[in-house]
């Protein structure tokens, strides 16, 4: 299994946005072959998206998918591009 986490420093609203379209987002990433889980996290300021998939190219291909979105339909919201960081599980419960 591999995991991604795309970080959207100082970015609230995206946070909010995204919320707005949940449904949306949910039948984006889980569209992409090899997806197990998502989940968004909003710590006050930051916007969190972790990612969970069977494979790298899962991961990879959800971080394609998420910023084509995000280009897309919320280029009003202004945001610097994601810190992402991503690699294998190595414990799971």
């Amino acid at each position: 299994m591999w995991a991604s986490v795309r970080r959207y420093e100082a970015n609230p609203e995206l946070a909010d946005r995204l919320v707005t379209h949940s449904d949306e987002v949910k039948a984006l990433i889980s569209g992409v072959p090899g997806v197990v889980s998502y989940y968004l996290i909003h710590d006050g300021s930051d916007t969190i998206s972790i990612t969970v998939a069977d494979d790298k190219a899962g991961v990879d291909r959800s971080n394609e998918v998420a910023a084509d979105w995000l280009r897309e339909h919320h280029s009003d919201v202004p945001s610097s591009p994601p810190h992402i960081t991503e690699g294998e599980v190595l414990i799971k419960l």
